[in-house]
């Protein structure tokens, strides 16, 4: 179907009936929102994902150029947080990829050292470990293996030693190669990366090493990556997040590491939902604008993996050129993920509908509140990122710095986004201080955060 085509106003995805927000689309069963902090394993619509688009504005202007947003809506189902019972979490296929370079001796890797044997604590025989070291040259500790024997495993790990200079680049390549040979439907499958520092050996150049954490992604695969210590390098780490759709967290001191993993486990251990990928096929007359700026044609947002009971907000943002009245479809959309309770790869079809009117007391109305806070959290991401690059590049002072991220701050809380307030509060803790960089590098864990949309 040409989706520049005019809609036919019976047909579109727009929820009718009494005390339904008309521009609010669902593409599932429908099902009650007042609801969704208690939804089951499954949604209504019989899977573990459901889908709603929002526009910001049921009108816009026609015969002239305007701009509207919309705000995608993607909900696991089930509260958050572990069950009682194992049996009933996601079984995982794990590599722990740890950094055992020269700069890693002592606190470091004595840390290190805890939290992975508290990984193997948490683990059953339904779950598939395997362990990957590096430092100058890069090592198997432990092949792929179902975890039924737990001590040896664990005496293995507390004889690691401290080696010489940083290859994260064939750390990264070994260990993606230990969860892609066993690959199974219905696991979470997942790089941990724990690591204090720049690349020193094999390939060290940034877009390599970015490249390389797109390149698990297009696996399958999604990365974790710890860094912590004064010298690791926070813009490396971060962009390979990015581009993997992974974690990134900034571990101030190192006795925080096992806390700080213990929490990434959980999640990963309530994963439903993992290779997400949001497609938008524009109609040949709308533009998209943002991060994923697109003239016409197709773009594809990759997205990170959905844990029970949480979701991802996507708001995007289109611009229309002079258009005459009517109602017609601007997008049409389709969002592809494994879902963990089938085992299959599913899809949910969406459509984006805008009307077009002449009418300005109909294209003139306030922007959805829903829709309009999804836009300020999503640009507050670039605040950030301005913040951050402003500091490194001397173009900001601190106290600039200072006063950008206090609205910020006050912008997170006002919106309930809990965890990216305290990281913006640890952040103006330590530029108050005078610990700048530490201040960047917990801001470029609220970037990414902010940046995936999650919550």
């Amino acid at each position: 179907m040409d989706p520049t085509q005019r809609i036919d106003p019976n047909k579109t995805m727009r929820a009718p009936g009494p005390g339904v927000d008309p521009m609010r689309t669902q593409a599932m069963d429908p099902f009650d929102p007042l609801k969704t902090s208690a939804m089951p394993a499954l949604m209504p619509n019989g899977k573990a994902v459901a889908v709603s688009v929002t526009q910001g504005r049921q009108f816009t202007m026609a015969n002239g150029p305007a701009r509207e947003q919309f705000l995608v809506e993607i909900n696991a189902g089930g509260t958050p947080g572990l069950t009682a019972s194992a049996g009933a979490r996601t079984p995982l296929n794990l590599c722990l990829v740890i950094d055992r370079s020269g700069s890693m001796e002592g606190p470091p890797l004595d840390y290190v050292k805890q939290a992975c044997t508290y990984v193997v604590d948490m683990l059953t025989p339904n779950d598939i470990l395997s362990i990957v070291t590096f430092e100058e040259t890069v090592d198997v500790l432990m092949p792929p293996q179902r975890v039924t024997s737990k001590q040896p495993i664990k005496d293995g790990i507390q004889r690691l030693m401290p080696g010489n200079t940083t290859n994260l680049y064939d750390g990264l390549a070994l260990g993606m190669q230990q969860v892609v040979n066993t690959e199974e439907q219905g696991r979470a499958t997942r790089l941990v990366i724990f690591t204090d520092g720049d690349p020193t050996a094999g390939i060290k150049d940034f877009p390599s090493l970015v490249a390389k954490a797109g390149e698990i992604k297009d696996q399958g695969v999604s990365c974790t990556f710890l860094g912590f210590g004064p010298d690791y390098n926070e813009e490396l780490l971060a962009a390979m997040a990015k581009r993997a759709s992974g974690n990134y967290y900034y571990i101030p001191q190192p006795q925080l590491i096992p806390e700080v993993f213990r929490t990434e486990l959980e999640k990963l251990m309530t994963v439903t939902a993992r290779n997400l990928k949001l497609e938008m096929k524009l109609s040949r007359w709308v533009t998209m604008r943002g991060p994923q700026q697109v003239t016409s044609g197709d773009v594809s947002i990759p997205l990170t993996d959905l844990e029970r009971g949480s979701a991802i907000t996507q708001v995007i943002d289109l611009e229309f050129p002079n258009h005459p009245l009517g109602a017609y479809r601007v997008s049409a959309g389709k969002l592809t993920y494994d879902d963990m309770l089938t085992g299959k790869t599913e899809t949910i079809e969406l459509d984006l509908v805008q009307e077009f009117s002449a009418n300005s007391a109909e294209y003139s109305v306030a922007v959805n509140p829903q829709v309009s806070q999804a836009a300020q959290v999503a640009a507050a991401s670039r605040v950030v990122e301005r913040t951050i690059m402003g500091l490194k590049s001397g173009q900001i002072t601190q106290m600039g710095a200072v006063a950008d991220l206090q609205k910020t701050q006050a912008l997170l809380v006002q919106q309930g986004r809990t965890q990216e307030a305290q990281e913006v509060t640890m952040a103006l803790r330590a530029l108050q201080s005078g610990d700048q960089s530490g201040a960047e590098k917990t801001l470029m864990g609220t970037m990414v955060n902010l940046d995936q949309g999650k919550r």
